[in-house]
């Protein structure tokens, strides 16, 4: 995706995006020149992912704000720095062309003494959005033509999947999971700077209905799961770890006993069994919608039948 900016007569507010308080519109920051259409304003870059984190089909318009003078650093394995004052934004919405109805945007900002997450409801107009601590629910009907109560996150629900030892961190932007050409062309702009090749690429989703399934399978597992089943992560008790670097095979949940799930294991006795998915705990739980079965617990109230598929296929190539 081509790093783009929009013109230069307008700006974000570095006092709003770094002070302490908490905006009460999304529009105070100044992230946006027309708000509706989603224009950054200059210094705030669209990106995207190559393996996207399912949220019931929602679309997602993602942008990263560097304040002027700094640039985002890789730590040479796959994962990004950001510098203080710097903002990621991302914006959730449903339909297309005329009929696309934008639903929340939540912000991450890095303050002095660390990252703040905060979501946005849009006010019916499509003007702005507001401040949601509480969050809220949003019924709509998707593309699809599909009913959908939507769940705008609280503020410490944010934090449950962007929380680790205790800190509110970035889950989405990673280096590894961004495409080589938008991370050379931030490179080429100054704003990106140290070891691009380090950590692996995170393959690109749209091919998932070709090639091999493991690579696409941990990718996914990354994006959708790891943020909570790592070492500090807010599932971390279950002793799985679904990072994309993590190569012990217990630690995926190869032939792992369940610690603690209860009902969420469904009577089945492993988390992944090799060449068994409709026995392995973790299908049947990204398999479900219901609550204490379902995962991810937060973020989605529909199966994802692609994620689904994929991980099914990985777990039957398994020897």
């Amino acid at each position: 995706m081509a790093v783009r900016a929009a013109a230069p007569d307008a700006g974000v507010d570095d006092a709003v995006v770094a002070g302490k308080g908490m905006p009460r519109t999304l529009s105070e920051y100044g992230f946006f020149t027309d708000a509706a259409r989603q224009q950054p304003a200059p210094r705030v870059v669209a990106y995207a992912l190559n393996t996207p984190l399912w949220s019931d089909g929602a679309e997602k318009l993602r942008f990263i704000y560097l304040p002027q003078g700094t640039r985002l650093q890789t730590d040479g394995e796959g994962l990004l720095q950001f510098p203080v004052g710097a903002a990621i934004i991302k914006t959730f919405a449903f339909g297309e062309g005329a009929q696309r109805r934008l639903i929340e945007t939540r912000v991450l900002l890095h303050r002095a003494d660390g990252w703040t997450a905060l979501p946005y409801r849009w006010n019916d107009a499509q003007t702005d959005a507001t401040l949601a601590l509480t969050g809220g629910r949003v019924d709509l009907v998707t593309p699809a033509g599909e009913a959908l109560s939507y769940a705008i996150p609280n503020k410490n629900q944010c934090k449950s999947c962007h929380g680790k030892d205790g800190a509110v961190i970035p889950i989405g932007p990673k280096a590894r999971n961004l495409s080589a050409r938008w991370l050379g062309e931030m490179a080429a702009r100054g704003l990106l700077a140290g070891d691009l090749a380090g950590g692996g690429r995170l393959p690109d989703w749209r091919t998932h209905a070709s090639g091999p399934a493991a690579p696409l399978a941990r990718a996914y597992l990354d994006v959708n799961c790891a943020h909570c089943h790592q070492p500090g992560g807010a599932a971390s008790n279950s002793g799985l770890d679904l990072r994309w670097e993590q190569s012990d095979p217990h630690a995926l949940g190869i032939m792992k006993r369940p610690v603690a799930a209860g009902r969420g294991a469904g009577d089945l006795e492993f988390s992944v069994l090799p060449g068994h998915p409709d026995k392995s705990i973790l299908v049947y739980r990204m398999n479900s919608a219901e609550p204490g079965i379902a995962m991810p617990e937060l973020g989605k109230s529909r199966i994802d039948p692609a994620g689904v598929a994929v991980v099914r296929r990985w777990i039957a190539e398994m020897k």
